[in-house]
């Protein structure tokens, strides 16, 4: 395993389906992240509420029931304007995600990705000055 892939951060992942936080979750922890999970918008936005000093990247992923990913992007920007967020999406990049770059997402990761591909784009996000 690459070195210069490896952390030591707190990572918030924000998913609805239970495979992608398992599987997410476990990878990011063989790459030494500390790893908090929220499996909805709504737990997503009490999670960061309360430990949002220990948090340095929140990975998020824009379509999930009743509140999606868009929605809770704004309200963690309301919270902390200089969060990090990776966003992630089974969709291409398209509008939506682009407009939540431009409002100051961190970055944008297409399912299915790979762990090194995901650890790359944790890496580039979180070492930027």
């Amino acid at each position: 395993m690459e070195k210069n892939l490896k952390g030591n951060e707190t990572i918030l992942l924000v998913d609805d389906e239970e495979t992608i936080i398992d599987i997410i979750g476990m990878a990011l922890k063989m790459f030494g992240y500390r790893v908090v999970f929220a499996r909805g918008g709504e737990e997503a936005i009490q999670t960061y509420r309360s430990l949002k000093d220990q948090i340095a990247l929140v990975i998020l992923d824009l379509l999930m029931p009743k509140m999606n990913g868009a929605r809770v992007f704004a309200i963690l920007k309301e919270i902390n304007p200089a969060v990090k967020v990776l966003l992630t999406s089974g969709y291409n990049y398209d509008e939506d995600a682009a407009r939540l770059i431009d409002r100051g997402g961190d970055g944008f990761i297409q399912k299915p990705f790979g762990v090194k591909e995901l650890a790359q784009k944790i890496r580039e996000i979180l070492d930027r000055k």
